[in-house]
């Protein structure tokens, strides 16, 4: 079965260039054309992934995003023609997985929703045994983290970043490497993505452990340093 895309775009012409080229890659395609509309649609619909502009009428697209994040992991690319950092942060730490620009090459769009998709089918492996270590236990086929007997929420993006530094435990891992083995080849934005989601681990992380589990090391990257058992 095709994976359902969700469009969340006032503009009519987006909307029309966008679901022409997702429908022709295969794509099922649910439109809205504004904040809770969209919200509505996709807690109802349950999509595989969301296509979110950020300036919606009747809620904007950062509220959109965040209250998504309260009870799905959904893929969220955000739609946008702010061209800003921070505006590309704030939706990071949000929770969306990817961003595009307007005006924006349609094809460009198909791939990234491609690239973002192939991540979710090669997420769980076939065979692989529970990480375990002082304060942590992850759990790789089942993508799930604890602390003790406390499950930690935690995004598909979120929960790929840290497998990926936990799976090289004591190494650091630099920007370009995480990008490599979270996102893959098809990543299109900038390595500023990297920080922002292992910032958003780490802080969930601790708060729970009480310690720090994963090191910043200045000019070099990232390292999980949670012991391993």
């Amino acid at each position: 079965m095709s994976a359902t895309i969700l469009l969340i775009e006032d503009e009519a012409s987006i909307r029309t260039v966008a679901r022409a080229y997702l429908e022709q890659a295969g794509f099922r395609v649910l439109l809205a054309i504004s904040g809770p509309e969209g919200l509505e649609l996709a807690r109802r619909e349950r999509p595989d992934l969301v296509i979110l502009d950020l300036n919606l009428p009747g809620m904007d697209g950062m509220e959109v995003a965040a209250r998504l994040r309260q009870d799905s992991d959904v893929f969220i690319v955000m739609l946008t023609a702010r061209s800003e950092e921070s505006d590309r942060v704030a939706g990071l730490r949000i929770g969306a997985d990817d961003y595009v620009t307007k005006p924006f090459s349609p094809r460009e769009l198909v791939a990234r929703v491609e690239a973002i998709l192939r991540r979710r089918r090669s997420a769980t492996p076939a065979v692989d045994s529970s990480l375990r270590f002082a304060h942590l236990q992850i759990n790789p086929d089942r993508r799930e983290v604890y602390v003790g007997n406390q499950a930690i929420d935690l995004t598909t993006t979120e929960f790929d970043v840290l497998l990926a530094l936990a799976r090289h435990h004591s190494r650091v891992l630099n920007r370009e490497q995480i990008l490599d083995l979270v996102w893959g080849d098809d990543f299109y934005g900038t390595d500023r993505v990297v920080d922002v989601y292992v910032g958003q681990v780490r802080r969930k992380l601790e708060a729970i452990a009480g310690v720090p589990l994963i090191q910043t090391v200045r000019g070099v990257g990232y390292k999980f340093i949670d012991e391993a058992m």
